[in-house]
């Protein structure tokens, strides 16, 4: 009989007081040694003690049992997909990777010299760094590239897993087949022609190209082709652009572009590839 009063005395202690217990506790409790850092305490024979076993670990994070740590994200980490895809390498072309002779610099501040990848093929020769953290595999029987990283924890070598990769398939696509670009002329009187001179321009090399626009405007828009992109029109409201690096030709069809970007009420503009857009109902006023 006495000890079930004991019991109950003890639960009636510590239940009322939970949230008087989770105050309390970063000021008089040391969880490292389990020991009670106040005499006020040692007069409350353990029923605090025991609130703060019993509460869970959300309500005190401080004395939280469990040494896991909670990631951001709930998914887990998966490596690369198109870092992981090989390249392969046409027959025509070659692909060769310059490892460096050394670092630059003397002393403590040395450099790496990145790896030069060189690719070659009927179209033209370009070449990209390569940082050291990058791992090149080339089976020349197979005729195949694979590209890995050193560590697949560092978030800057993931970034730049996928990327690298994605660069040297655009160049092997590049110097075997080149990249191409369709941009249409859509409005009334829209026109597009490639000349030789320009009136408000001056060329920037030797033998360069120019496209000239009429896109309502009172004077024709005149635009310099980039060294390496070739300019044709198929049609006076088609123009089509052919490059061995993508991005400069892809760079070239948005300054075209921003001349006259599609507008949604009546869908004139000037479209790359097959870019659409949604109209919209007039305004009523």
């Amino acid at each position: 009989m006495n000890t079930q009063r004991a019991d109950n005395a003890d639960q009636k202690k510590v239940s009322p007081y939970p949230a008087l217990s989770a105050i309390l506790t970063p000021l008089y409790y040391n969880s490292a040694t389990n020991t009670t850092m106040s005499p006020l305490l040692k007069r409350s024979n353990g029923a605090l003690e025991t609130a703060i076993r019993v509460l869970p670990d959300f309500l005190l994070p401080a004395f939280a049992t469990s040494t896991s740590t909670r990631q951001f994200s709930s998914s887990t980490a998966h490596k690369s997909r198109i870092g992981a895809a090989p390249v392969t390498i046409p027959p025509e072309v070659q692909f060769r990777i310059l490892d460096p002779s050394g670092r630059r610099g003397d002393g403590a501040r040395r450099i790496a010299v990145p790896r030069i990848v060189e690719v070659e093929g009927p179209l033209g020769k370009m070449s990209m760094p390569v940082p050291e953290y990058l791992n090149l595999n080339h089976d020349v029987a197979t005729r195949k590239v694979t590209v890995g990283v050193q560590d697949t924890k560092e978030r800057k070598q993931r970034e730049m897993w996928g990327t690298t990769r994605a660069y040297l398939q655009n160049h092997v696509l590049g110097v075997s087949e080149g990249h191409t670009t369709i941009l249409r002329l859509v409005g009334v009187g829209y026109r597009a022609t490639v000349e030789t001179s320009a009136t408000t321009v001056q060329p920037e090399y030797p033998g360069q190209q120019f496209v000239s626009l009429k896109v309502g405007f009172s004077h024709p828009i005149e635009l310099g082709l980039p060294l390496g992109v070739k300019a044709s029109t198929p049609q006076p409201t088609r123009i089509l652009l052919e490059g061995v690096e993508r991005e400069v030709v892809n760079q070239f069809a948005a300054r075209i572009r921003k001349w006259r970007k599609p507008e949604p009420y009546k869908g004139k503009g000037i479209f790359v590839n097959g870019e659409t857009i949604k109209l919209k109902a007039k305004k009523i006023k």
